[in-house]
């Protein structure tokens, strides 16, 4: 008979929850910043205590960001408004341009020398979703002087969300966030007006870090459990992304049970700076052996919805995976082959490793309550956290499997799908496209 105490244990476990409890109660882990040492710290701590061995800090140095005051300026009043991280400190005057969703197409207009103000979101009918770094660098590389980011989700919500580059990790014209109020204010009574966008922050020079921890048999293969620690500044970063983070820790407390079932090294890494740039995984990945990654499971933003989202970017060996975890315990998760090049398993994943991006899945496009002061614990459930791990324990325990294999796929194929999904041609404006040398 299959032993299922594991299962039990997790399902009654509060290991995840409490560390999720510990990560929101510090507030600010913004990329360099004290709270994001301290929680790696504090994540550092927790796999320890549940069995992890060698588990330490991976230092690395990064482009700090410190938020100052931010303001627009139209007509006789004062709008309320917050810089998005790695903006310059910049004052900027011009008409304002309401792109509306702001999609590629709506940057063919002259906006040379304006302030454009574009959505957070994109039309339902529209085949793909256009990232925030993509409608700055439109902006920026037609000439704008500023850049306005409205949200689409009602409840007077400013979002955040970094800019800048690899090469350039201060962006080139300022940029706030504004709710979804404010931007339509600004776009019913001064649309065509001269405005001025204000924004104050420094940049000194800072360090993050990454947590590694390991499990299971000392082999060369491994597979690559994952998530980020650090959050925005102007909130708990609850769902994104500790409850990612707790949910490593809850699926480390259970692989504790499960470690004679494992063929494969199992290496948890909960990478910092994830919010300005992958920085953390992007610095792992350049030193990593990728021919040893046997898979990757990175965990990002989950629990707010219940149901996971998988997606295995088309690696066929993943897709069977996640579908016969979901037959075994007759639990719904949803799955997609699509490319999902913004979180932590993309510096890897681009250069054809195996790896699955992890969420929760929502009805609504978009972050939803992410990168807004409303990301907090209160909207999360310690079932879904505990629910979720037990299908990711699962999960990692059958792709650490002997008789399960898995096959990279070449980086010109990544590359080709990328162009057949429409994704090229924005990671080419950000500065994300690696593959000319391809």
């Amino acid at each position: 008979m299959t032993d299922t105490h594991w299962i039990g244990e997790t399902f009654t476990s509060t290991v995840g929850w409490d560390h999720l409890e510990a990560l929101v109660n510090i507030g600010n882990r913004m990329a360099g910043s004290d709270g994001e040492h301290e929680g790696l710290e504090a994540t550092k701590e927790a796999l320890s205590a549940v069995g992890a061995r060698d588990v330490h800090l991976d230092e690395f140095a990064i482009q700090g960001w410190e938020r100052g005051e931010s303001s627009i300026e139209a007509g006789e009043t004062k709008q309320s408004c917050i810089a998005l991280p790695r903006s310059p400190s910049e004052q900027c005057s011009g008409e304002l341009v309401d792109l509306g969703y702001g999609l590629p197409e709506d940057f063919e207009q002259d906006v040379a020398g304006k302030i454009v103000m574009v959505s957070t979101t994109v039309p339902d009918d529209y085949d793909r979703f256009i990232h925030r770094r993509e409608k700055y660098y439109y902006a920026v590389e037609n000439d704008a002087a500023g850049f306005i980011f409205a949200n689409h989700v009602t409840g007077c919500l400013p979002p955040t969300g970094s800019v800048g580059t690899a090469d350039a990790p201060i962006g080139d014209i300022p940029a706030v966030g504004v709710s979804q109020e404010v931007g339509g204010r600004l776009a019913r009574r001064f649309d065509g007006e001269e405005i001025t966008v204000n924004v104050t922050c420094s940049t000194p020079s800072a360090t993050s870090a990454n947590v590694i921890a390991e499990f299971g048999p000392e082999t060369d293969e491994e597979i690559l459990v994952s998530s980020h620690v650090d959050a925005h500044d102007i909130a708990e970063g609850a769902m994104d992304n500790g409850a990612g983070t707790a949910t490593v820790v809850e699926v480390a407390h259970a692989l504790s049970m499960r470690a004679d079932e494992l063929d494969t090294r199992i290496r948890f890494i909960c990478y910092g700076s994830e919010e300005v740039g992958l920085v953390g995984s992007s610095y792992e990945a350049e030193k990593a052996d990728h021919d040893k990654i046997k898979a990757i499971v990175n965990i990002d933003s989950n629990v707010y919805g219940r149901t996971l989202k998988l997606w295995h970017h088309g690696f066929s060996s993943l897709e069977t995976a996640a579908e016969s975890v979901g037959e075994q315990f007759d639990h719904p998760i949803s799955l997609s082959s699509e490319l999902a090049p913004h979180s932590d398993h993309w510096p890897f994943v681009k250069w054809g490793v195996p790896g699955y991006m992890i969420a929760g899945e929502t009805e609504d496009r978009g972050r939803g309550w992410g990168h807004t002061f409303a990301d907090t614990i209160e909207k999360l459930e310690p079932r879904n956290l505990r629910e979720q791990a037990i299908l990711l324990t699962e999960l990692v325990v059958s792709l650490a499997d002997a008789d399960l294999s898995t096959t990279h796929k070449p980086p010109a194929e990544i590359a080709a799908t990328l162009e057949k999904e429409d994704a090229a041609q924005g990671m080419k404006i950000t500065g994300d496209w690696p593959y000319d040398r391809v």
